[in-house]
């Protein structure tokens, strides 16, 4: 009985030490049996993915192009990832004590990968299930499409496409709940407790990030479409909802102008943009040369002399010829195809790009407006209704975008226009040696061809001297003949103008234009020729003397100089009425000069020639080139107006202006000559 009496107290005191030992290992058995479901789960998930890129993909070939990139989306990239992972776990077996320890850090080791390849795919599931439901509207389709799967897929059901796609959302927000199912059955004082708990909240994070990244996605994807709409399309998107939200940001930006709130700042974000915006002003520059350059191109090789008979047999213009029309058939159409396919059009996709951060940067404005009120409104009320707690996410979202992304975008556009670049210069340097290569033949022929490069520099030199003395006699000599430059008419209605530019200027600023004048670059006027204008600076913004400022009457900006020479306003005399027909004589008559010694005389014979090139603008009009003897049928128009004239000419009939007449000596009858 005593004995009995002794042992039960110690019966009771080795109780809680069995029951403690018996949920250990209970809690082990779970802890492992919680690591099989990971792992065997993790096969079967991999079995999954294997089976839709290789049976099903396969076989839905006949989809429309494309379709299978947004349906599959990165699933080979999963895969990857996925089978290296199942790896992983199952080397994990034959270390069954420290395995749980070793489970927590290869989901560490593996949280980016995870987050990289996951977040592509669930970015794109919402435009996949788009895909789905447009098949389901076409049942011949959808049914071919669900045998294939029923096939591959017995247990899919009539889900068909969406129980696939649908699972590597599942596979990844599962993660952390198998985790903490083994972390709950691991003890608290076990090494892979705290190993565990890291991989947990990891896989949390990662989800959080995948979900963001979901939501810049449709934000960006929202933002970035550039509709062209018209504009009775868009008074149609015009209600009062829009209406009120155009007026309370205009409010916001009003009282951040005035001083009476804070505006929002943010040093990152700003810095990026102006790097962004210094990056798009490369690009347009660059496109904009590469187009006058490509103009350039096409005007240099209209230029075909072996087209032209030269009446020169045999000798150096032979050989010239015939390099030229190699060269334009061969080494100059490859270079220009060449600079299209890998310079142009690679410009104008990435001038294309540039659109997307551009709407984004520039709807960030407006979402930047809204979130200033929603935040005073929550500092004063305290609370805000959904749609506004939305409108602040929205901002969030999209900052978050631009600050995350702006700066590999414009990383990559740098990258992209110096791969432009040196193609470009690849390309000049490619031309250049066939050039060489193609004219060394014809160069042998050439009359100079052995002397020495610095000889024949200089050779070239002296006889673009030579030849430039030669020009510039001849123009000396035909000035003589010529009269001096006289003011062009007046363009029709151009006297209002004129009288209004006056009384601004004086006359000593006015020019007129001689040359038709199409405004290419910014702040560039489009002028025709004969219009008045008013200098009012002779350079531009960067010292550039060939480009004026001048004051068109009603809009300024620049025109080239070498187009404009002073207008001599020629006030008229009240007591000689306008018609009158010596007015007329002054036009034609050169201004009286000394005779100068070197020059013989010539005969008094006179005739009427042109004295300046006239293309005709009209039918009433008659193209005149610079030489051409003209009759003069009546020294007026129809008007009485006598700066302009009717003339005739190789038996053609049309007005001209008066000033470009003039009356020359005429040593022969048939035309006229120059002073030797």
């Amino acid at each position: 009985m005593a004995d009995s009496e002794a042992e039960e107290p110690s019966c009771r005191s080795e109780s809680p030490e069995v029951e403690g030992r018996s949920a250990e290992d209970r809690s082990l058995l779970h802890q492992r049996l919680a690591i099989r479901e990971l792992i065997d789960t993790e096969f079967s998930y991999l079995h999954m993915l294997r089976l839709c890129a290789s049976d099903i993909r396969s076989h839905l070939q006949q989809l429309p192009p494309g379709d299978l990139d947004v349906l599959f989306s990165n699933i080979d990239d999963i895969i990857q990832v996925s089978s290296r992972f199942l790896q992983g776990l199952q080397e994990t077996a034959c270390k069954e004590e420290e395995q749980a320890y070793l489970i927590g850090n290869l989901f560490l080791e593996f949280q980016e990968e995870f987050e990289q390849v996951y977040k592509v795919y669930c970015a794109n599931y919402d435009q996949a299930l788009l895909l789905v439901k447009a098949y389901r509207e076409e049942p011949e389709l959808q049914k071919m499409i669900q045998s294939i799967i029923e096939a591959a897929v017995p247990q899919a059901g009539p889900s068909g496409l969406s129980f696939l796609l649908v699972i590597p959302l599942q596979r990844i927000t599962k993660y952390p709940l198998l985790l903490q199912k083994i972390l709950e059955n691991t003890p608290m004082d076990a090494s892979a407790h705290p190993v565990l708990q890291r991989a947990t909240s990891a896989l949390q994070d990662v989800n959080s990030n995948i979900n963001e990244y979901k939501m810049r996605k449709e934000v960006a994807l929202k933002y970035t479409k550039v509709e062209q709409l018209s504009l009775r399309e868009r008074l149609a998107r015009i209600n009062t909802h829009t209406l009120s939200k155009k007026t309370t940001r205009l409010s916001q930006l009003l009282k951040q102008e005035a001083g009476l709130v804070p505006r929002t700042e943010d040093k990152e974000f700003d810095d990026l943009e102006e790097r962004f915006q210094w990056v798009s002003l490369c690009v347009t520059e660059l496109k904009s040369n590469v187009t006058a350059y490509m103009d350039n191109l096409e005007a240099f090789l209209s230029f075909r002399p072996h087209e032209r008979s030269l009446d020169i047999p045999g000798g150096p213009a032979e050989q010239y010829c015939s390099l030229a029309r190699d060269l334009q058939l061969g080494a100059f159409l490859h270079f220009k195809q060449r600079l299209k396919g890998l310079v142009w059009q690679p410009l104008c996709s990435l001038a294309r790009a540039l659109a997307g951060p551009q709407n984004l940067i520039k709807k960030r404005l407006d979402k930047v407006l809204d979130f200033e009120r929603v935040e005073e409104k929550l500092l004063d009320v305290g609370s805000v209704t959904y749609e506004e707690q939305a409108a602040r996410h929205t901002y969030q979202a999209l900052n978050s975008l631009l600050v995350a992304e702006l700066p590999r975008f414009n990383q990559l556009v740098m990258q992209w226009l110096s791969h432009i670049l040196c193609t470009l210069v690849v390309l000049q340097k490619d031309l250049a040696d066939q050039v060489l290569r193609r004219a060394e033949s014809s160069m042998v022929q050439l009359p100079h061809h052995h002397v020495s490069e610095p000889d024949f520099q200089k050779l070239l030199e002296g006889t673009l001297g030579q030849t430039s003395s030669q020009l510039r006699l001849f123009q000396e000599n035909f000035e003589k003949v010529l009269p001096p430059p006289t003011t062009q008419p007046l363009l029709p209605g151009s006297e209002h103008q004129l009288q209004a530019l006056l009384t601004r200027y004086s006359p000593g600023k006015l020019y007129q234009v001689t040359g038709n004048i199409n405004g290419a670059a910014t702040l560039d006027l489009t002028l025709p020729r004969g219009h008045i204008v008013a200098l009012l600076q002779n350079k531009d913004t960067k010292g550039n003397h060939s480009r004026w400022l001048v004051d068109s009457g009603g809009h300024r900006g620049y025109v080239p100089a070498g187009k404009l020479q002073p207008y001599h306003h020629i006030i008229p005399s009240e007591k000689e009425p306008r018609g009158q027909t010596d007015i007329q004589e002054d036009y034609w008559h050169p201004t009286t000069e000394p005779t100068q010694p070197s020059v013989p005389t010539v005969p008094a014979t006179t005739q009427v020639v042109a004295a300046y090139p006239f293309v005709a603008r009209s039918t009433h009009e008659l193209s005149l080139q610079a030489g051409q003897p003209v009759t003069i049928l009546e020294a007026q128009d129809k008007k009485g107006n006598p700066e302009w004239s009717l003339v005739e000419a190789n038996g053609q009939r049309g007005y001209v202006p008066s000033n470009f007449l003039a009356r020359t000596p005429s040593p022969t009858p048939w035309g006229w000559s120059l002073p030797s």
